[in-house]
């Protein structure tokens, strides 16, 4: 065996819609086997191309509602008069199991799953090259309306003066770039001393062999 027995890390990624985290995310999900994207309920409608139980679950809000009440989720919020939510079951077994957990989730989802699990969050907040760099991808997204990209325009402001809560920060000027500054991020907590679990009897026995 030439592994060390580790607890998984919940990776957290946040940036203001349009910046370019959702693209991260599933780079990093396509090229690494290590990690999984944790699913969230929502309460929005499912866009073009997105599959219930993969994108999202999609409920409706009285089952949100229902689900919330029981604390079945270790974060939830309110975007765009939608919720959103992370199930609590799937993402500690995961964790225990030394699986690695990606979030995409905004700055109030990053803020609750810190309060719940500051130990295992590593976060990261991927910043936009410029403002007009920002727009322009909102406005090629034919999922949304002009009076939608407006109003995610008006919120990329809030959203980007919470940068400074997290552990790290990118700014997304070139995708390549972007997925592989987030790889070593990954890379580097993996190898936390904390997060292995099986070091210190590994240690005990090299010792003891010496």
């Amino acid at each position: 065996m030439d592994t060390i027995a580790r607890r998984g890390l919940m990776l957290v990624l946040s940036s203001p819609s349009g910046a370019g985290k959702t693209t991260i995310a599933r780079r990093l999900l396509d090229e690494d086997d290590a990690i999984t994207l944790s699913v969230s309920h929502t309460t929005r409608k499912k866009r073009k191309g997105e599959t219930d139980g993969k994108d999202y679950h999609f409920v409706d809000r009285d089952n949100f509602a229902q689900m919330r009440d029981r604390g079945a989720f270790l974060e939830w919020a309110v975007v765009f008069d939608n919720y959103y939510g992370t199930t609590r079951a799937p993402v500690e077994q995961a964790l225990r199991e030394g699986r690695d957990v990606l979030f995409d989730v905004d700055w109030q989802g990053a803020t609750a799953l810190r309060e719940t699990a500051k130990d295992d969050v590593v976060s990261v907040f991927v910043l936009p090259p410029s403002a007009d760099a920002l727009e322009e991808r909102l406005k090629t997204r034919a999922e949304d309306s002009n009076e939608i990209v407006s109003r995610r325009m008006r919120g990329a402001s809030n959203e980007i003066q919470h940068w400074d809560e997290y552990d790290y920060v990118v700014v997304n000027f070139d995708l390549d770039r972007s997925v592989e500054a987030v790889r070593a991020i990954l890379a580097a907590e993996r190898l936390r001393r904390a997060r292995l679990t099986g070091l210190e009897a590994f240690v005990q026995n090299l010792l003891a062999t010496l």
